[in-house]
């Protein structure tokens, strides 16, 4: 099975101003001649890490990593204002003009593959082609499915799921999304930080196929506040786009290469939207791998390491 890359630092970083209020912090990894890439990462809210350079052969690649409003390193962090799915796939162009690339191949995962698929429907000249991981369509039965006490998720990982609605009084659980967000958005900053830990505690230890159901997150209790926020923004308002759009407008797209991998155990990202996906767009390959939903699990590292290298074989275009 195929592994990452070793690791990489970038050759260059760049603070891209998006508007007035939004700064974005960019870097450049890989070959600075190479094929184009940009990696869109998850979350939303996540920001790019030094893994995510991993997925490419630097030799052959030039890699782009965005921290997405509000992310990372791109300030002001945590912020909400100006930051819906809209102004993230502004700042893709922005980022690409400002480097001077023409075209590009498009790689994202979980909410990563969001953004991926409205910026290539959105700017379909500019994509080479996607390479799209743990699919989420911003829909809101994806939503219910992981968040909501009428969802499916809650079967599969009880203790887990304890704890998140244990958070919530059982009078509030019709929409435990919207409760949530009363108190990620409510003027005490202990209780922010409390529910900001219960929501990515349901979410970051139920990434993987096999996980310590009793593991405790050790992030920075800001840092978790942000991203918990930042998702909340987006689930709330699904994800900001209409239902069924990126379905609706896959024709957009059909004509550029893509693969789907996909964990077939994938909790949070169900495989049915991979499948919805595909079934839609029968050109694009999709991968099920035996994996839960994080891109570091081997079959799921191994299937993108192999798409990415076929996509450098054939020049990504």
């Amino acid at each position: 099975m195929r592994a990452l890359y070793p690791p990489i630092a970038p050759y260059r970083q760049h603070l891209v101003a998006a508007d007035a209020l939004h700064t974005l912090h960019v870097e450049e990894c890989g070959r600075p001649d190479g094929i184009p890439v940009v990696f869109l990462h998850g979350g939303p809210g996540a920001g790019a890490s030094p893994t995510h350079r991993r997925f490419f052969d630097p030799a052959r690649y030039r890699i782009v990593l965005i921290d997405q409003r509000g992310s990372g390193r791109s300030t002001p962090f945590g912020e909400l204002r100006d930051n819906t799915t809209a102004h993230l796939v502004g700042d893709i162009e922005t980022v690409r003009a400002h480097l001077g690339i023409d075209r590009w191949l498009v790689f994202g995962g979980s909410w990563g593959s969001t953004l991926a698929l409205a910026y290539a429907q959105a700017h379909p000249e500019r994509a080479t082609g996607l390479i799209l991981r743990g699919v989420y369509l911003g829909r809101a039965e994806e939503n219910r499915w992981f968040n909501e006490a009428d969802g499916g998720a809650r079967w599969l990982f009880p203790e887990r799921w304890a704890r998140y609605a244990a958070h919530i009084p059982a009078d509030e659980h019709g929409s435990l999304i919207e409760a949530y967000w009363r108190r990620l958005d409510g003027p005490d900053q202990a209780a922010r930080i409390a529910a900001a830990q219960a929501w990515l505690g349901w979410e970051d230890h139920a990434a993987t196929l096999v996980h310590d159901v009793d593991a405790v997150s050790s992030a920075d209790p800001l840092d978790t506040l942000a991203k918990a926020r930042i998702e909340a923004h987006y689930f709330r308002h699904h994800a900001f786009l209409q239902h069924g759009q990126l379905l609706r407008d896959i024709d957009r797209i059909r004509h550029l290469p893509a693969v789907i991998v996909q964990g077939r155990y994938d909790i949070i990202c169900p495989p049915r939207s991979a499948w919805d996906l595909a079934c839609a767009w029968p050109e694009a390959r999709l991968e099920m791998v035996v994996a839960g939903h994080s891109a570091n699990e081997p079959a799921t590292t191994d299937a993108l390491v192999r798409a990415t290298d076929a996509f450098a074989g054939r020049g990504a275009g």
